[in-house]
């Protein structure tokens, strides 16, 4: 059948999953999951950090660009590192960093070191994703791949539901330094926990030893890994599906929702909330669909697009002064489906890149959302500025980056899809030949 594009059977030398793969896994997702508190926080802090810092829009979107521009721009050099060291060096670094970053953005006095406390912060945060996938593929089979991402993606989107319910009231009732030091401290525990009990990898399946590093392997690495049609089809996947709701849920959610819609706090942030929530659901169903129906990947991609850019639409374009709850209700909930959609990306970077060449290709297609969710901060920024707080213009920024990201989407799948059908031949053979 079409749809089944991998075998069921593990491949040679697959992992063999189970109760401790789940628990060594669950570490890793645990780093990642605080990650995601330290880097949403922000999102439901925006209008205090405007207030503390006395800055306008577009100083305001300047902590989320950098941090995501530190977080893009290290993608690359990440997944080298991790395929290079392995999980749990790559991991301890980035907790240590983060959680101090998260630290110096309480104590920070002024504008400037705030700034430089996200960057840091954005330099840890940027190790742990690709490192919970790498830890995924070395502890459980490659046939569970699409839905193992998925539950480390949802377990992220819970990180922001603590973001949107704890933070955001943490910050009302205890104040700003107090939050943010008392949050920074999950950060500790996580790195305690991971220097004690995290494996790169089960007994017996240790991975060949790594090249000598140096600048000829890492161009190697980098353009074996873009030479497939797969990497940059995953890149592309990534950029045009996870920005939107990023955006969203990072910085510019909750200002939109009170000033452009007249609501509440209280209400814009359970909306935000509701974006989390919706994530969550659509994170379990696209894993459970991709895992048995891999040709369903580009479609449930493309429509994620389309309906995202329509609901944007009818809300930006209603003709009343504020569009309806039931409308801004509707986009929330489909907004929750581009966190999942962007993992798509991944599974069509994974089957199109051998084992030590995976955290490369993972940090590739990585940054094709970041870099999406970077620009569009900025724009949005900018625009807010330049038309008097006009949203329904700084908002028909995302309309570009959807629109550039579908033509390449298109222009790559085909392609993409015969190197796959190439590669399952390949290992069909490869498999029939090892003895029993």
């Amino acid at each position: 059948m079409s749809s089944a594009a991998a075998p069921t059977l593990p491949l040679p030398g697959d992992p063999p999953g189970g109760r401790r793969a789940v628990r060594v896994w669950g570490i890793g997702v645990a780093v990642y999951f605080v990650a995601i508190i330290f880097r949403t926080s922000l999102g439901v802090a925006g209008l205090d950090a405007a207030d503390r810092f006395h800055v306008n829009a577009s100083a305001l979107s300047t902590f989320s660009i950098l941090q995501l521009l530190v977080y893009a721009g290290m993608q690359i050099p990440v997944g080298l590192m991790v395929d290079r060291l392995g999980t749990k060096k790559v991991l301890t670094l980035g907790a240590i960093l983060f959680t101090l970053g998260q630290l110096g953005f309480a104590l920070s006095p002024s504008y400037g070191m705030a700034l430089g406390s996200r960057a840091l912060l954005g330099s840890g945060d940027a190790m742990t994703f690709i490192s919970v996938l790498r830890l995924g593929t070395r502890w459980f089979p490659a046939r569970r791949g699409p839905l193992v991402g998925q539950v480390a993606a949802l377990f992220g989107m819970a990180g922001n539901l603590v973001s949107t319910l704890l933070i955001a009231r943490a910050l009302h009732g205890l104040g700003w330094t107090t939050t943010f030091v008392g949050s920074s401290f999950a950060g500790v525990i996580v790195l305690v926990l991971m220097l004690l009990f995290l494996k790169d990898h089960p007994e017996g399946y240790e991975p060949p030893p790594a090249e000598h590093a140096g600048a000829a392997y890492v161009r190697r690495q980098i353009a074996a890994s873009w030479r497939e049609p797969g990497t940059r089809l995953g890149m592309w996947v990534h950029f045009t599906t996870q920005f939107p709701a990023m955006v969203f849920l990072l910085l510019w959610g909750l200002p939109f929702l009170v000033e452009a819609e007249g609501l509440s706090r209280s209400t814009a942030g359970e909306l935000l909330t509701l974006v989390v929530l919706s994530n969550m659901v659509f994170g379990l169903v696209y894993g459970q669909i991709i895992a048995r129906h891999h040709a369903a990947r580009a479609p449930l991609a493309l429509g994620t697009v389309v309906m995202t850019a329509l609901l944007w639409a009818s809300v930006l374009c209603y003709p009343d002064d504020h569009a309806p709850m039931w409308l801004l209700i509707v986009l929330c909930v489909v907004l929750g489906s581009c966190g999942p959609a962007s993992m798509i990306g991944f599974d069509f970077a994974r089957p199109a890149n051998p084992p030590e060449r995976q955290g490369t290709a993972s940090g590739i297609v990585n940054m094709g959302g970041f870099i999406a969710s970077m620009t569009t901060l900025f724009a949005i920024g900018v625009l807010l500025d330049a038309s008097g707080d006009d949203y329904r213009i700084a908002f028909a920024s995302v309309f570009v980056l959807q629109a550039l990201g579908v033509v390449q989407i298109l222009r790559l799948r085909n392609r993409a899809a015969r190197r796959e059908r190439d590669h399952h031949v390949i290992s069909r053979v490869e498999a029939a030949h090892v003895p029993a």
